[in-house]
This record gives C-alpha cells, sequence and structure tokens, in this order.
C-alpha cells in the first residue's frame, strides 16, 4: 500500500501489483522502464505476500544482471512497512546516494512501533502467544492488544491494559478492518503521547498477516524530514567491497554482500 505524500517533497511511490499473477514480460519491461528512468529501485515489500511475489522479483533482478535493484522484505506488519516505505520516499527528495537511502530503511525500523488490537490471537504466528492467551481468545468479546516490533507484547484488553511504546516522540497512523475498536485513539495513543494521529486504509496483506480480519492495526513513526535526514547522516558510511556503492550497517542492500571482518593490527612487541 502507497500512503499519500507526508509533505510536498515526498516522491511518489510506484506499486509493482499482480507481480504473481502477470506475465514476466511486462514485470521486466516495468521495472526496465524504472531503471531508466530513476537509476536505482528499492523495492519495499512485505514479508505477508505470496511467496510467489519474492521469486518474481529475484527472478526479474537476476534476467536484468542488475545490482540497482533493492529488495527489502523488513519485519514488520503491513502497516509499519507503508510508513517506512513513505519515509523514503521522503529521504529519496534529499542529498543522499542510492546505497545509502536504500540502507536506511534498516536503521528507521528502530524507530517503528508497529502493532494491532485482534478479537482472537488464535491464529497469530508472527508474535509469541502463550497457552493462557489462546484459550481466553475463544471467550466472545475478547480483545487483544498486540505488539509485534520493535519488541513483542500481548495483552487482553480491560480497564487496566497497557502497552510499553516509544519514549520519544511520534506520530500514529491507524488501519480500521473489521473490528469495532476505538482503544487505539481513546487510550493507547494517550498514554504513548502521540503528537498527530491519522487514519489510513488497511493494507491488503493485514488480515493474513495478523491472523483474522476482525483487526485494527497501528504505527507509530517520525515525520518530519529534517529528523529523519539527521538520524541518517549521522551514522558512519562506508563503501561495499563488492559493488563499490556507498552504504550504512554492515550488508549492500543491492549486492548482499556483507562488510569483511575488521582485523586489528598490533604493533610489534620489543
Amino acid at each position: 500500500m502507497a500512503l499519500p505524500g507526508q509533505d510536498e517533497r515526498t516522491v511518489p511511490a510506484t506499486v509493482l501489483a499482480d507481480l504473481d499473477r502477470q506475465p514476466l514480460e511486462q514485470t521486466l519491461d516495468a521495472m526496465r522502464t524504472l531503471l531508466d528512468q530513476h537509476g536505482h529501485v528499492i523495492v519495499v515489500c512485505s514479508q505477508a505476500v505470496p511467496k510467489a511475489v519474492e521469486a518474481r522479483l529475484r527472478t526479474v533482478r537476476s534476467l536484468l544482471e542488475s545490482d540497482r535493484i533493492a529488495l527489502f522484505r523488513p519485519d514488520l506488519p503491513p502497516l509499519g512497512i507503508a510508513v517506512l516505505a513513505r519515509q523514503l520516499r521522503q529521504l529519496a527528495s534529499c542529498d543522499l546516494s542510492p546505497g545509502v537511502l536504500a540502507s536506511a530503511g534498516r536503521l528507521l525500523t528502530h524507530y517503528v512501533h508497529a502493532g494491532a488490537v485482534l478479537n482472537s490471537v488464535a491464529r497469530l504466528d508472527r508474535v509469541p502467544v502463550g497457552l493462557k492467551s489462546h484459550a481466553k481468545s475463544w471467550v466472545p468479546g475478547s480483545q487483544f492488544g498486540v505488539i509485534a516490533h520493535p519488541a513483542p507484547q500481548l495483552v487482553r484488553i480491560g480497564p487496566e491494559a497497557a502497552l510499553a511504546g516509544p519514549d520519544f516522540g511520534t506520530w500514529m497512523l491507524v488501519a480500521k478492518g473489521q473490528l469495532p475498536s476505538d482503544w487505539v485513539q481513546t487510550t493507547l495513543a494517550p498514554s504513548w503521547r502521540v503528537l498527530g494521529l491519522h487514519e489510513a486504509p488497511l493494507p491488503a496483506e493485514s488480515a493474513a498477516w495478523w491472523g483474522t480480519p476482525k483487526l485494527v492495526e497501528f504505527c507509530t513513526y517520525l515525520p518530519d524530514l529534517s529528523v529523519l535526514y539527521q538520524l541518517v547522516t549521522s551514522v558512519r558510511q562506508g563503501v561495499c567491497h563488492w559493488c563499490g556503492i556507498d552504504v550504512i550497517g554492515d550488508r549492500c542492500v543491492f549486492c548482499s554482500a556483507t562488510a569483511p571482518p575488521v582485523h586489528e593490527s598490533h604493533a610489534p612487541s620489543g
């Protein structure tokens, strides 16, 4: 899902829809066009999409023999994926090299808090769930507050229910599914002291990711481009020893090469 731009500088998104169903040549042509127009392509993809989608993307990258296509599949729920993709679109308007921009996704993931309110955790397999919570999920009317990232949390919603949130100022995005609940807006958001709250459509992959269509998904994030830019540029940059592109972190998102180990030099004793 491509969210609307956070500001007028946010670069538009290109949605690669139905990759597992359209002819391969159509996908190849679309990717060639993007590469010709922009030079590099960063594909942000949810882990909840069918495996055939990832296979198609890797096939296209292989057939094009291109190391200018980065495949980024962070371990985030679908709404968190959409927020992270928009942050990268914001940063794409800055003077960041393609490798640094692609690497920034891993860094910014640490500042995203993503969760949901669910009517049942019986089919939730992406967050550790105890047997007690499984049993309670069969009680009619039960609702659960779940945090999937950055650290798993699960509570049964009641008067004393609380979830630990970010310790820095954020905005919150809420996407409503088929669950009638306003707990996120009336209780969670005030307890987390969010600076702003907006609503968005529920991503198509959310029901599969959370194990139920009866949910309200939420995500907190940093909206300010200047803050995002400062975070990214404050990290030490390096050069990928394989493809020569600028990166931050220990793995190149374009060629997947990891940084070689650093061997300390010791002065000879004498």
